[in-house]
């Protein structure tokens, strides 16, 4: 787990050492050599060509070791007015930073192609479902901006766990501070955090309550997905028969030669659901410890390092489907929908001037004694309906939420750091 940490390692030290320097621990040729070499240590690290060490306890430990094996003396330097616990917290906090901003990035690519398919189906009707039984026109224009709408929120709650992350830890040492004069603000500013977690208490038990913010931003996500990977193994299935797929993105039977089974998306569905319930366990290997560092903590790497992974897979898959999905024709010309327009028969009543509980009267009686008939025509404008999907109105709520994120300045503070 740790080598998810090896490049933010690195960063985290080219602040510190600067830092170190600017209070007179370190000299003016010490820090030239020590950034020179980490920056060294970083290309081996983003080439492939680090390993942890057999016998090494940790990545912190190995890159320095490293710097005392090529640099002598000066590479001990380096660990002066820090503690494991802060530099541990500081990596953590890259590292999550930066996945968060690679997740954001796949987010916006799937939620770009739910709202191209939106616009390109938005005049495909099929029936909606209340209650799982037959209730009301629908579009795959609404069925498609739904999601890339509920995508939207997901974000917005994934920015404040981005906000929570992207705070300064560094210089908390165990837990307590340091008798070093520490410049904290100038580790914040080059390491590109927004702020500090100024109270050192505080930054020591932000360990596990940030990866379980972390968690539920990244369930909220998953929720997604699974609810529409349920969707379409449902408009799949031969009784909806609403969609369909090549057979190369579905899967056979080993004795039933018709079945084209939605495996994609039972995998899709399966993994986030399994996602959903890592906020719980996050909260349940950290609700009774009291304040201080534990090493209970360093098990939540286990459950969340890979999350994000398997979160970036199953976007990419939901990309796949989406992109080579089939649409069926003429959906609702099927004589098992029509009781879908009985709402619109009651509302074409009304706007000729009967109540509406009159008109609903009289159309369940139609309906019940067999004499109702309706057409197939919706007429629906208002505000984020069939004939209105406001896809640029929901297009705006998504830039204003990742223009908010300002990655520009975090990357500018990296940049710097290994230029």
């Amino acid at each position: 787990m740790d080598t998810y940490l090896a490049p933010f390692d690195v960063l985290g030290s080219l602040a510190h050492i600067a830092m170190l320097q600017s209070i007179n621990l370190l000299e003016r040729d010490e820090l030239t050599v020590l950034q020179q070499e980490l920056k060294n240590i970083y290309k081996e690290i983003t080439s492939g060509d680090f390993k942890l060490e057999e016998g090494v306890e940790d990545i912190h430990s190995q890159v320095e070791l490293l710097l005392t094996r090529r640099l002598g003396e000066v590479g001990k330097k380096i660990h002066s007015g820090r503690s494991r616990n802060d530099q541990v917290l500081v990596d953590l906090k890259l590292f999550l930073r930066h996945e968060l901003e690679v997740l954001v990035a796949e987010v916006k690519s799937l939620f770009d192609l739910l709202q191209q398919q939106s616009e390109a189906y938005k005049d495909h009707l099929l029936p909606g479902y209340t209650h799982l039984q037959i209730a009301m026109p629908s579009s795959f224009g609404l069925w498609f901006g739904a999601y890339a709408e509920s995508l939207v929120d997901d974000l917005t709650v994934l920015q404040g766990a981005y906000k929570t992350v992207n705070k300064n830890p560094l210089g908390s040492a165990a837990g307590y501070g340091s008798s070093f004069p520490l410049n904290r603000t100038m580790t914040t500013q080059l390491l590109g955090f927004e702020d500090l977690n100024y109270n050192v208490v505080y930054a020591q038990m932000g360990r596990g309550k940030t990866e379980k913010i972390v968690a539920f931003a990244l369930s909220g996500i998953a929720a997604t997905l699974s609810k529409m990977a349920m969707d379409a193994c449902m408009f799949m299935n031969q009784n909806f028969g609403f969609i369909g797929f090549p057979d190369e993105l579905t899967t056979g039977s080993s004795i039933m030669p018709h079945k084209k089974n939605p495996d994609v998306w039972e995998l899709i569905r399966s993994h986030c659901n399994k996602l959903q319930a890592l906020p719980n366990e996050v909260a349940m290997m950290t609700v009774n410890l009291p304040s201080g560092y534990h090493r209970d903590l360093q098990l939540l790497k286990e459950s969340l390092f890979p999350a994000f992974g398997t979160l970036t897979s199953c976007i990419r898959m939901a990309k796949l489907m989406i992109e080579n999905i089939k649409v069926k024709e003429n959906i609702l010309q099927d004589e098992k929908y029509k009781y879908l327009f009985s709402v619109e028969v009651v509302n074409n009543l009304v706007l000729e001037g009967l109540p509406f509980r009159e008109a609903y009267k009289k159309v369940g009686l139609d309906i019940e004694n067999g004499s109702f008939t309706t057409g197939t025509k919706v007429n629906h404008t208002h505000e984020g309906s069939i004939g209105n999907l406001c896809t640029a109105q929901i297009k705006g709520m998504m830039d204003k939420v990742l223009a908010d994120f300002n990655f520009d300045k975090v990357n500018k503070a990296v940049e710097a750091l290994l230029a």
